[in-house]
């Protein structure tokens, strides 16, 4: 049996594109961003759904003050009421219409929130077709096609007062005591999950923020669709990395995954393996990865906590796909490496622990100061300093190098003190092989200086007689042999 818990919510919304217009494709000079074309949705989208044909409500009576004998009858009528849905873009029409639908949907609320044995088996198609009727709809297309989502407001549902209410008469519906899954499934079939899962691209993040807690609810009482669940996120994923990279609820997704997963049983699943491999792993390569990193790295960890051995394919997918020229993203990666390495067995590092401190290593002599602080903090790691002094002989040699060189070479003194504390943390582990280290630097240093002045030497020398061999200058050799100044060239 699989349990669930949430972990804590992150901001989500990964950024939008833009389409170069064709003028300035054939200028090399236009200055501006050019991030990849976001696909245009049906013309039809919108952010409502409503009735061509205007609709008259009229005010039904209160529940409480409803017999008990016409109460779910009563209740089942305000059901149907509330499918009549508005044009919430045009504030000034229908206002009795959506004030009257508005209180029906609060007495609805309040009703299944507080009150017992109302939800009774021939509501549930009711209370389903309602929730369907309101939320189901095409999505907008993005109308800025600059937005940031670090930056810029997330757009606002118009119609978000009444489908607020309708997601939180949905959320006490699935957690009412009176919910009977047995019931329910009949109704919230795969195809319900299906439009779900869509709505999860809306760009307003108060949406997507009931979304996350209403599915989670339902995976946890509706078992007959977990694997269906799952199944589908995995598609939305491979879809957002390799045709599209645009999804708004990619971190809400995230963040529903990481109480799944801390649910698995052991011994993984193949299934759950190849999720990790093929799916959460190639997410770091997405340009918006700072929107959805932390319950990414969250996803990560639980990971390794389930099964050790995915420690290592866990870190030689994130060497893979290393950022090469995003220093941003490149400390994200150091930050997600730390946690990793918190969580990792002895054993399992030691596998890693060569291409690992390559990396690292390279990390510290980066030119982006960002970057070789970042790299240093893993020092500052009780654990990680533990593994690091079990294998000294092994990691030392492959960061001596660049730690001693950036000590001698870099301006920022506040990053120079963390390497001295580093490499006088290294003499205390082992000092014997640290002034190994130290004596082959500094000859190797030598001789490449020796090198460096012969290979000049030579082609000075070499400048010299071809400039002889043209007839300017007077002399075919160099240093002793050239004439001193003043002497004859005959």
């Amino acid at each position: 049996m699989e349990t669930t818990k949430l972990p804590p919510s992150s901001p989500s919304s990964p950024t939008s594109s833009f389409s170069v217009p064709s003028a300035e494709k054939v200028d090399g000079f236009v200055r501006r961003s050019i991030r990849r074309a976001r696909r245009r949705r049906s013309p039809s989208s919108s952010n409502f759904r409503y009735q061509s044909s205007v609709v008259e409500l009229t005010p039904l009576p209160l529940l409480k003050d409803a017999p008990a004998a016409e109460f779910h009858d009563l209740f089942c009528k305000k059901l149907q009421q509330c499918c009549v849905t508005f044009d919430f873009l045009d504030c000034v029409a229908d206002l009795n219409g959506k004030e009257i639908k508005r209180a029906a949907l609060n007495e609805l609320v309040e009703n299944v929130a507080t009150s017992k044995g109302v939800l009774i088996e021939p509501l549930y198609p009711e209370a389903i077709k309602m929730i369907s009727e309101n939320i189901f709809r095409c999505l907008p297309p993005c109308e800025n096609p600059e937005f940031d989502p670090e930056e810029d407001d997330p757009p606002q549902e118009a119609s978000w007062p009444h489908l607020q209410l309708v997601y939180e008469f949905f959320l006490r519906f699935l957690e009412s005591p009176d919910f009977k899954p047995p019931v329910a499934k009949r109704y919230v079939d795969q195809k319900f999950v299906f439009q779900l899962l869509e709505l999860f691209d809306s760009e307003d993040p108060r949406e997507r923020e009931y979304l996350k807690t209403i599915l989670h609810r339902m995976y946890g009482k509706l078992l007959g669709l977990r694997a269906y669940i799952r199944k589908q996120i995995n598609h939305i994923f491979l879809r957002f990395i390799y045709e599209s990279e645009q999804f708004n609820g990619v971190a809400e997704l995230l963040e529903i995954l990481g109480s799944i997963i801390n649910g698995f049983a052991q011994p993984l699943k193949a299934e759950h393996k190849q999720f990790l491999v093929r799916v959460l792993i190639p997410l770091h390569t997405a340009k918006s990865l700072s929107v959805f990193h932390a319950p990414l790295t969250y996803c990560i960890v639980q990971f390794i906590e389930k099964d050790s051995t995915c420690a290592e394919h866990i870190i030689r997918g994130m060497l893979k796909y290393w950022p090469k020229t995003c220093t941003r993203k490149e400390v994200m990666f150091l930050g997600e490496m730390e946690q990793i390495l918190d969580a990792i067995e002895p054993s399992q590092f030691v596998r890693v622990q060569e291409p690992l401190f390559k990396k690292i290593a390279a990390c510290v002599a980066s030119p982006h100061f960002q970057v070789v602080e970042r790299a240093c903090y893993f020092w500052n790691n009780e654990y990680i300093l533990s593994l690091i002094e079990e294998n000294c002989q092994v990691i030392l040699p492959l960061v001596f190098a660049n730690l001693y060189t950036f000590s001698k070479e870099q301006w920022n003194q506040p990053i120079v003190a963390l390497v001295f504390d580093i490499l006088e943390t290294f003499m205390k582990m082992n000092g014997e092989l640290f002034e190994q280290l130290a004596t082959s630097y500094k000859a190797e240093k030598q001789k490449r200086q020796r090198e460096h002045a012969e290979l000049w030497r030579r082609l000075e020398e070499q400048a010299d007689r071809k400039s002889y061999e043209k007839g300017d200058q007077p002399s075919p050799a160099a240093g002793a042999d050239r004439p001193e100044a003043g002497e004859s060239a005959t």
